[in-house]
């Protein structure tokens, strides 16, 4: 599921600017791997959000991560910026799958890349419900070409 060597910000199709925090960082100076993870979500949020529509607090439809995972490949420490880079892998009735690249400052390569799964849940029931269709198409900008 991850690629095997770092990838260039051309593999990506939207781009999130993350600032560090100086919480992030750990005792041994660089951004805990636990940070990773949310840089992840909210990348996808604010993509989310800003072209599918998404209100997470009054949407009827939203997505649970169900699957998630990252490959570190060199060190962010605060005060860096991250800026994250998504990419649809997977688009299904209910789900998405995807691809997340994390670049520190101005590099070109991924420091850390991963994947991530939501499902789209009715919020009340959280039952399996069809991707909402500004989601969907939404989505569908960020699609890559099957390998």
């Amino acid at each position: 599921m991850h690629a095997d060597q770092p990838q260039p910000r051309s593999a990506y199709r939207a781009f999130s600017l993350l600032p560090t925090r100086w919480m992030d960082n750990d005792i041994y100076g660089h951004v805990n791997n636990v940070n990773y993870y949310s840089f992840f979500d909210t990348a996808i949020a604010h993509y989310l959000m800003r072209e599918g529509g998404l209100n997470p607090w009054k949407s009827e439809v939203i997505g649970f991560c169900v699957e998630s995972s990252c490959r570190f490949r060199k060190a962010v420490q605060f005060p860096d910026s991250i800026t994250a880079g998504i990419r649809v892998k997977k688009i299904g009735r209910s789900s998405v799958q995807y691809e997340i690249g994390l670049f520190r400052n101005d590099d070109e390569e991924t420091s850390a890349d991963g994947y991530f799964v939501h499902v789209f849940v009715e919020r009340k029931s959280e039952k399996s419900k069809p991707l909402p269709e500004p989601i969907r198409l939404a989505l569908m900008n960020l699609l890559m070409p099957a390998d």
